[in-house]
Protein backbone atom coordinates (compact mmCIF):
# COMPACT_ATOMS: atom_id res chain seq x y z
CA UNK A 1 0.00 0.00 0.00
CA UNK A 2 2.84 2.06 -0.63
CA UNK A 3 1.82 5.76 -1.22
CA UNK A 4 3.09 8.56 -3.61
CA UNK A 5 2.23 11.01 -1.54
CA UNK A 6 4.98 13.07 0.46
CA UNK A 7 3.20 14.16 3.82
CA UNK A 8 5.13 16.86 5.30
CA UNK A 9 3.90 16.41 8.91
CA UNK A 10 7.03 15.54 11.56
CA UNK A 11 7.15 11.95 12.79
CA UNK A 12 9.15 11.15 16.61
CA UNK A 13 9.35 7.83 18.24
CA UNK A 14 9.47 6.59 22.09
CA UNK A 15 11.61 4.48 23.62
CA UNK A 16 12.22 3.19 27.04
CA UNK A 17 15.38 2.84 28.99
CA UNK A 18 17.19 -0.19 28.96
CA UNK A 19 19.04 -2.01 32.05
CA UNK A 20 21.60 -3.38 30.77
CA UNK A 21 24.99 -2.19 28.48
CA UNK A 22 23.48 -4.55 25.58
CA UNK A 23 20.28 -3.28 25.74
CA UNK A 24 21.75 0.20 25.31
CA UNK A 25 24.10 -0.54 22.18
CA UNK A 26 21.05 -2.29 21.14
CA UNK A 27 18.71 0.69 21.52
CA UNK A 28 21.35 3.40 20.11
CA UNK A 29 21.35 0.79 16.78
CA UNK A 30 17.71 1.01 16.30
CA UNK A 31 17.42 4.87 17.26
CA UNK A 32 20.35 5.21 14.17
CA UNK A 33 17.80 2.65 12.09
CA UNK A 34 15.40 5.40 12.88
CA UNK A 35 17.19 8.69 12.25
CA UNK A 36 16.81 7.68 8.36
CA UNK A 37 13.50 9.32 8.45
CA UNK A 38 14.84 12.54 10.17
CA UNK A 39 12.39 12.47 13.14
CA UNK A 40 11.75 15.22 15.04
CA UNK A 41 12.49 13.93 18.14
CA UNK A 42 13.03 10.83 20.28
CA UNK A 43 11.07 10.76 23.35
CA UNK A 44 12.11 8.80 26.16
CA UNK A 45 10.21 7.31 29.15
CA UNK A 46 10.32 7.69 32.88
CA UNK A 47 9.29 4.74 35.11
CA UNK A 48 6.36 5.60 38.09
CA UNK A 49 7.26 7.71 40.94
CA UNK A 50 10.89 7.89 38.52
CA UNK A 51 11.63 4.24 39.21
CA UNK A 52 13.87 4.60 35.92
CA UNK A 53 15.25 8.51 36.12
CA UNK A 54 18.95 7.49 36.36
CA UNK A 55 17.70 4.99 33.06
CA UNK A 56 15.87 7.94 31.50
CA UNK A 57 18.93 10.52 31.93
CA UNK A 58 21.46 8.36 30.27
CA UNK A 59 18.90 7.11 27.33
CA UNK A 60 18.34 11.31 26.53
CA UNK A 61 22.28 11.81 26.79
CA UNK A 62 23.05 9.05 24.63
CA UNK A 63 20.51 10.33 22.00
CA UNK A 64 21.46 14.02 22.89
CA UNK A 65 25.13 13.09 22.59
CA UNK A 66 24.46 11.19 18.92
CA UNK A 67 23.41 14.89 18.39
CA UNK A 68 19.75 13.88 17.73
CA UNK A 69 17.05 15.78 19.96
CA UNK A 70 15.91 13.84 22.71
CA UNK A 71 12.07 14.58 25.13
CA UNK A 72 12.61 13.07 28.57
CA UNK A 73 8.86 12.00 30.15
CA UNK A 74 9.07 14.00 33.45
CA UNK A 75 6.43 12.38 35.70
CA UNK A 76 5.30 14.51 38.93
CA UNK A 77 3.43 11.91 41.12
CA UNK A 78 5.57 10.79 43.81
CA UNK A 79 8.28 13.88 43.49
CA UNK A 80 9.43 16.98 45.51
CA UNK A 81 9.58 20.30 43.69
CA UNK A 82 13.18 20.60 44.86
CA UNK A 83 13.42 17.14 43.32
CA UNK A 84 11.74 17.75 40.20
CA UNK A 85 13.97 21.51 39.80
CA UNK A 86 17.20 19.93 40.68
CA UNK A 87 15.96 17.52 37.16
CA UNK A 88 14.71 20.69 35.07
CA UNK A 89 18.10 21.38 35.77
CA UNK A 90 19.94 18.65 34.22
CA UNK A 91 17.41 18.84 31.50
CA UNK A 92 18.37 22.39 30.78
CA UNK A 93 22.59 22.02 31.07
CA UNK A 94 22.05 18.77 29.04
CA UNK A 95 20.72 21.15 25.96
CA UNK A 96 17.33 19.27 26.43
CA UNK A 97 14.65 21.47 24.88
CA UNK A 98 11.30 19.40 24.86
CA UNK A 99 9.72 17.46 27.75
CA UNK A 100 6.64 15.21 28.32
CA UNK A 101 4.53 16.16 31.05
CA UNK A 102 2.82 13.41 32.98
CA UNK A 103 0.80 12.82 36.10
CA UNK A 104 2.21 9.57 36.27
CA UNK A 105 1.53 6.24 38.70
CA UNK A 106 3.44 5.48 42.05
CA UNK A 107 5.16 2.61 41.76
CA UNK A 108 3.54 -0.37 43.97
CA UNK A 109 3.11 -0.77 47.53
CA UNK A 110 4.00 3.43 47.78
CA UNK A 111 1.48 5.68 49.17
CA UNK A 112 3.05 8.94 48.98
CA UNK A 113 2.26 11.01 45.99
CA UNK A 114 4.27 13.97 46.65
CA UNK A 115 3.64 17.42 46.42
CA UNK A 116 1.66 17.38 42.85
CA UNK A 117 -1.55 15.22 42.22
CA UNK A 118 -2.22 16.06 38.61
CA UNK A 119 -0.18 16.91 35.54
CA UNK A 120 -1.45 20.45 35.26
CA UNK A 121 0.22 21.48 38.28
CA UNK A 122 3.42 19.64 36.95
CA UNK A 123 2.72 22.10 33.44
CA UNK A 124 2.75 25.19 35.64
CA UNK A 125 5.42 24.54 37.73
CA UNK A 126 8.04 23.76 35.31
CA UNK A 127 6.51 27.34 33.20
CA UNK A 128 6.71 28.57 36.30
CA UNK A 129 10.71 27.69 37.01
CA UNK A 130 11.81 27.72 33.46
CA UNK A 131 9.57 29.61 31.39
CA UNK A 132 9.25 29.19 27.61
CA UNK A 133 12.54 27.13 28.02
CA UNK A 134 10.71 24.07 26.79
CA UNK A 135 8.59 22.95 24.42
CA UNK A 136 5.88 21.02 26.66
CA UNK A 137 4.01 17.75 25.55
CA UNK A 138 1.40 16.26 27.42
CA UNK A 139 -0.72 13.83 27.29
CA UNK A 140 -4.75 12.95 25.88
CA UNK A 141 -6.94 10.13 25.58
CA UNK A 142 -8.98 10.06 22.57
CA UNK A 143 -10.73 6.99 24.19
CA UNK A 144 -11.08 8.53 27.54
CA UNK A 145 -8.42 8.33 30.18
CA UNK A 146 -9.06 4.62 32.06
CA UNK A 147 -9.73 6.90 35.54
CA UNK A 148 -11.83 9.24 34.42
CA UNK A 149 -15.57 9.76 35.64
CA UNK A 150 -16.60 10.19 31.92
CA UNK A 151 -15.87 11.73 28.78
CA UNK A 152 -17.14 15.01 29.33
CA UNK A 153 -14.76 15.06 32.90
CA UNK A 154 -12.22 13.96 31.17
CA UNK A 155 -12.06 16.43 28.08
CA UNK A 156 -12.51 19.07 30.71
CA UNK A 157 -9.06 18.26 32.63
CA UNK A 158 -7.47 17.93 29.49
CA UNK A 159 -8.57 21.06 28.50
CA UNK A 160 -6.80 22.29 31.71
CA UNK A 161 -3.80 20.82 31.07
CA UNK A 162 -3.25 22.39 27.94
CA UNK A 163 -4.03 26.16 29.04
CA UNK A 164 -1.54 25.79 31.93
CA UNK A 165 1.48 26.40 29.37
CA UNK A 166 1.09 22.97 27.61
CA UNK A 167 2.59 23.41 23.50
CA UNK A 168 0.65 20.24 22.12
CA UNK A 169 -0.41 16.66 23.09
CA UNK A 170 0.73 13.46 22.28
CA UNK A 171 -2.32 10.68 22.36
CA UNK A 172 -2.43 7.41 23.61
CA UNK A 173 -2.60 4.84 20.55
CA UNK A 174 -6.11 4.18 19.28
CA UNK A 175 -7.26 1.96 16.22
CA UNK A 176 -10.47 4.25 15.63
CA UNK A 177 -9.87 6.50 13.32
CA UNK A 178 -13.81 8.51 14.78
CA UNK A 179 -11.99 8.26 18.33
CA UNK A 180 -9.26 10.65 17.56
CA UNK A 181 -11.04 12.49 14.96
CA UNK A 182 -13.87 13.52 17.60
CA UNK A 183 -12.30 14.14 20.42
CA UNK A 184 -9.80 16.85 18.50
CA UNK A 185 -13.36 18.63 16.98
CA UNK A 186 -14.36 18.30 20.69
CA UNK A 187 -11.32 19.98 21.83
CA UNK A 188 -11.75 22.49 19.15
CA UNK A 189 -15.05 23.62 19.77
CA UNK A 190 -13.72 23.92 23.76
CA UNK A 191 -11.25 26.58 22.55
CA UNK A 192 -8.18 24.54 22.03
CA UNK A 193 -6.47 25.22 18.97
CA UNK A 194 -2.88 23.46 19.70
CA UNK A 195 -1.28 20.48 18.08
CA UNK A 196 -2.98 16.78 19.18
CA UNK A 197 -0.63 14.06 17.89
CA UNK A 198 -1.85 10.77 17.11
CA UNK A 199 0.35 7.88 19.06
CA UNK A 200 0.47 4.88 17.10
CA UNK A 201 1.23 1.49 18.16
CA UNK A 202 2.83 -1.02 15.81
CA UNK A 203 1.09 -4.51 16.24
CA UNK A 204 3.49 -7.17 16.09
CA UNK A 205 2.06 -9.47 19.44
CA UNK A 206 -1.22 -9.47 19.83
CA UNK A 207 -1.21 -11.49 23.66
CA UNK A 208 1.38 -7.95 24.65
CA UNK A 209 -1.03 -5.64 22.56
CA UNK A 210 -4.06 -6.61 24.26
CA UNK A 211 -2.59 -6.55 28.08
CA UNK A 212 -0.98 -2.97 27.43
CA UNK A 213 -4.92 -2.32 25.84
CA UNK A 214 -6.26 -3.60 28.99
CA UNK A 215 -4.12 -1.28 31.25
CA UNK A 216 -4.42 2.04 29.05
CA UNK A 217 -7.86 1.40 28.21
CA UNK A 218 -7.02 1.34 24.52
CA UNK A 219 -9.87 -0.28 22.83
CA UNK A 220 -8.93 -2.90 20.25
CA UNK A 221 -12.16 -3.28 17.28
CA UNK A 222 -13.77 -6.37 17.83
CA UNK A 223 -13.25 -7.14 14.65
CA UNK A 224 -9.72 -6.50 14.72
CA UNK A 225 -9.11 -8.26 17.99
CA UNK A 226 -10.86 -12.09 16.47
CA UNK A 227 -9.09 -11.82 13.23
CA UNK A 228 -5.42 -11.52 15.42
CA UNK A 229 -6.60 -13.91 18.05
CA UNK A 230 -7.47 -16.48 15.33
CA UNK A 231 -3.39 -16.55 14.03
CA UNK A 232 -2.61 -18.05 17.53
CA UNK A 233 0.90 -18.77 17.26
CA UNK A 234 1.54 -17.48 13.54
CA UNK A 235 3.35 -14.40 14.70
CA UNK A 236 4.38 -13.70 10.82
CA UNK A 237 -0.03 -13.27 10.04
CA UNK A 238 -0.22 -10.87 13.20
CA UNK A 239 2.64 -8.76 11.50
CA UNK A 240 1.29 -8.76 8.23
CA UNK A 241 -2.18 -7.83 9.42
CA UNK A 242 -0.86 -5.59 12.07
CA UNK A 243 1.55 -3.54 9.30
CA UNK A 244 -1.47 -3.18 6.95
CA UNK A 245 -3.86 -1.89 9.40
CA UNK A 246 -1.96 0.71 11.11
CA UNK A 247 -0.45 1.55 8.08
CA UNK A 248 -3.66 2.46 6.76
CA UNK A 249 -4.61 4.20 9.95
CA UNK A 250 -1.69 5.96 9.57
CA UNK A 251 -2.11 7.24 6.01
CA UNK A 252 -5.74 8.41 7.09
CA UNK A 253 -4.55 10.51 9.56
CA UNK A 254 -2.28 12.00 7.85
CA UNK A 255 -4.76 12.62 4.93
CA UNK A 256 -7.15 14.03 7.57
CA UNK A 257 -4.83 16.60 8.69
CA UNK A 258 -3.10 15.42 11.96
CA UNK A 259 0.04 17.15 12.73
CA UNK A 260 2.30 14.66 12.85
CA UNK A 261 2.57 10.86 14.03
CA UNK A 262 4.52 9.62 17.30
CA UNK A 263 5.41 5.76 17.12
CA UNK A 264 5.78 3.47 20.42
CA UNK A 265 8.32 1.66 18.89
CA UNK A 266 8.80 -0.62 21.95
CA UNK A 267 12.76 -0.21 21.24
CA UNK A 268 12.43 -1.78 18.03
CA UNK A 269 12.79 -0.20 15.02
CA UNK A 270 11.98 -2.83 11.70
CA UNK A 271 7.53 -2.33 11.81
CA UNK A 272 7.56 1.41 12.04
CA UNK A 273 10.37 2.07 9.00
CA UNK A 274 8.27 -0.53 7.16
CA UNK A 275 4.80 1.57 8.04
CA UNK A 276 6.73 4.39 7.66
CA UNK A 277 7.66 2.87 4.04
CA UNK A 278 4.30 2.05 3.29
CA UNK A 279 3.53 5.93 3.71
CA UNK A 280 5.98 7.05 1.09
CA UNK A 281 7.76 8.93 4.14
CA UNK A 282 10.81 10.55 3.07
CA UNK A 283 14.13 9.02 4.07
CA UNK A 284 17.22 11.26 4.57
CA UNK A 285 19.67 10.74 1.68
Amino acid sequence: MKSQQQYPQPISFEFFPTKTEEGARKLAQVRDELSVLNPLYYSVTYGAGGSTQEGTIKTVMSIQEAGYSAAPHLSCIGATRDSLADLLNTFINMGIKRIVALRGDLPSGHRDIGEFRYANELVEFIRAETGDHFHIEVAAYPEVHPQAKNAQTDLQHFVTKMNAGANSAITQYFFNMDAYLYFVDSCEKAGLDKPIVPGIMPITNYTRLAGFSDMCGAEIPRWLSRRLESYGDDIESIKSLGLDVVSRLCEQLLAAGAPGLHFYTLNQSQTTLQICENLGLKKRP
